[in-house]
């Protein structure tokens, strides 16, 4: 199944590439002019869809763009065909593919592909993370102020700019350094990568993070909500760590609450 993953991801992947600055028409997702979509988009997951469904015919799919598929099967397909789109139209190199499974709730494998840099990030459940064929490990870095950290807004960010812009000024205090790259999936590799100590998000969505929660797990990383509880793809905060500085995000993410 990794294998049918990963040629998905790279068949996509190339495709997106090859259509950099060929956009013919975008969209706006519920009523957000920040929140696009376009023909790239639809063609990529269908793309993978389609392979997927070549060696899988009777797998559920939950995908960004198409919405689920269901067939009551134990395992299911979480898909973004583009992680990155706003990035993507404006020609900016960070974007990617993310391909998740999920069996009896629980992620199993994921596949994250960057065409641009021809990164192929990867993990299966119990067997590491690897990036190409090197093998993954998140930082040793134990404190906060000397740790790189990324985030990510919604969508609707200008209208509900709180607690967002709260999280990221005290970020900006606490840590090292914050970066926004505008692509979930990339940011949680990165931190399997040892590139962030960690990463934080308050608005996010099962494709996003399905195949990039495993992947940052398995180089020994930890992910929970923003509480520090265990949590699920299916719930909307995130906070995913080298382990090591966990508890001291989750102290600062605690602050704005105050």
């Amino acid at each position: 199944m990794l294998q049918v993953a990963v040629e998905a991801a790279l068949d996509a992947g190339k495709y997106l590439k090859m259509n950099v600055g060929k956009i013919r028409h975008i969209e706006r997702k519920g009523g957000q002019e920040t929140n696009l979509v376009t023909e790239i988009d639809k063609k990529s997951e269908q793309m993978i869809i389609n392979k997927i469904k070549q060696h899988f015919p009777h797998h559920d799919f939950l995908c960004e763009e198409s919405g689920p598929a269901e067939v009551k099967s134990e395992y299911r397909w979480i898909i973004d065909p583009l992680d990155g789109t706003v990035n993507y139209t404006h020609g900016l190199p960070i974007y990617c593919v993310s391909i998740g499974l999920e069996y009896k709730g629980d992620i199993i494998l994921g596949a994250v592909y960057d065409p641009s840099r021809e990164e192929l990030f990867t993990a299966e459940k119990g067997k590491g993370a690897w990036l190409n064929k090197k093998r993954l490990e998140v930082t040793k870095t134990t404190t906060l102020i000397e740790s790189l950290v990324v985030t990510g807004f919604a969508y609707d960010v200008n209208e509900r700019p709180e607690p967002s812009v709260t999280h990221f000024r005290n970020f900006l205090a606490e840590s090292q350094a914050v970066r926004r790259l505008g692509s979930a999936a990339l940011d949680l590799c990165y931190v399997a990568a040892g590139r962030f100590e960690g990463f934080w998000e308050g608005v996010i969505h099962p494709w996003d993070m399905a195949a990039g929660v495993l992947i940052v797990t398995e180089a020994g990383g930890k992910w929970t909500d923003f509480r520090g509880y265990p949590s699920t793809v299916y719930k909307e905060d995130i906070l995913a760590t080298n382990g090591l500085i966990h508890d001291q995000m989750v102290a600062v993410l605690k602050k704005a609450w105050k």
